[in-house]
């Protein structure tokens, strides 16, 4: 089940409105709806901690590891490092997709994957250009 699956059930289940959803979560009604709706796919970590806790749930209740990863990329990077961890999470999930693997296992997989990744990004800035730094 997607995230934007997650949050509607989570919802009905506490039997709120998105407005109110949104006013407990102190974000705006719009931000709800592109959520629930699946038109907005880049999900922001601190948006699902706070709609987490409105909602009286765990973070892990909305998002599953693969979700986590690209929500962390997206804090972390924005757009273009959330569309390549998911990018990277889709093409190691396809090599999970025959089975086999325990879950445990899988998840080990996939935190060293993304922790590769942002150690080779934290490597790459040695070589760029200080007018190209994000960095001050």
């Amino acid at each position: 089940m997607e995230f934007k699956d997650k949050l509607k059930e989570k919802r009905l289940a506490e039997k709120i409105s998105q407005s109110e959803l949104a006013s407990l979560a102190g974000v705006g009604l719009r931000t709800i709806q592109n959520y629930e709706s699946g038109a907005r796919t880049h999900i922001s970590m601190d948006i699902v901690i706070k709609l987490a806790k409105a909602l009286n749930v765990s973070v892990s209740e909305l998002l599953n590891d693969a979700e986590i990863y690209v929500a962390e990329a997206y804090d972390k990077g924005g757009e273009r490092d959330a569309d390549y961890v998911q990018h990277l999470v889709s093409e190691i999930s396809a090599l999970f997709a025959g089975g086999g693997m325990d879950p445990d296992e899988k998840s080990a997989v996939m935190s060293a994957l993304n922790k590769a990744y942002w150690d080779s990004i934290e490597e790459n800035k040695k070589y760029t250009p200080k007018k190209y730094s994000k960095e001050k």
